[in-house]
Formats: structure tokens, C-alpha cells, sequence
């Protein structure tokens, strides 16, 4: 039976989404090697980073298209720090797409944009 365990991301500037990624509380190298990065997640899912050119070492016509396919999704321990790290990451000079809020469904949550496009979102159960 197959099982999803990573989750990989292609970044065009391994060093600034590795600074993004940072902020939100991953574990990650100060200085990425050979081009690709991984962190554990507490349930055991790999989130996966490399760069264009090793994408492209074994893809050579792969190019970089527009859209917004995926988006990750980070729990925070309560309502406080949805606000916390949505501050801490938009003053690091990174996307702010939506502010947090009091969702309807019962959730804190914030949209931040990574440094390539991925929809970032953070979330919290309200009280």
C-alpha cells in the first residue's frame, strides 16, 4: 500500500523560502546543500524544498508555471499565536495575503503567500 509521506516544493531562491519556512517554525539548515532541503514534521511527513536547477537536472524542459495548485497549512497551538506568527512573518518582509480573522467555522485563521507562490495558510481553534 503506498502512503503519502513528503510534500516537495520547487523554489526559485532556496535561501529566502528556507528564511519564510523558518519563521513558521521549521527546523531547516542555514545553508542549504546541493540544492534540496527537508524537514520532519511531528507526524513523521517530510516537507521537501529544492531548488529550480536540480528540478531541472532531471527534468531539463521543466519550467515554472503560474497558478495556485497547492497550499499548505500550519496548526498553531491556540487563536494567540495565528496572530503572533502571521505578525512575525509579514514584518520579515514576506506576503501577508489575508490578516487573521474569526472564520465562521470555528477556526483563528491568516493566508500568507511563500516567497514562490504557495498559499500558506495558519489556523487555530477558537476557544
Amino acid at each position: 500500500m503506498t502512503e503519502l509521506n513528503a510534500i516537495g516544493i520547487t523554489v526559485a531562491d532556496l535561501p529566502r523560502s528556507m528564511r519564510f519556512y523558518r519563521l513558521l517554525g521549521l527546523d531547516l539548515p542555514e545553508d542549504p546543500a546541493d540544492g534540496h532541503v527537508e524537514a520532519t514534521m511531528a507526524n513523521g511527513t517530510r516537507l521537501m524544498f529544492d531548488a529550480e536547477d536540480v528540478v531541472r537536472s532531471f527534468l531539463p524542459s521543466w519550467t515554472r508555471a503560474n497558478g495556485n495548485q497547492v497550499s499548505l497549512a500550519f496548526e498553531c497551538e491556540s487563536p494567540a499565536e495565528v496572530d503572533e506568527v502571521y505578525a512575525r512573518v509579514v514584518a520579515a518582509g514576506f506576503e501577508g495575503e489575508k490578516p487573521p480573522w474569526d472564520a465562521f467555522w470555528g477556526q483563528r485563521y491568516a493566508l500568507l503567500g511563500d516567497p514562490d507562490g504557495v498559499r500558506v495558510n495558519l489556523y487555530a481553534t477558537l476557544g
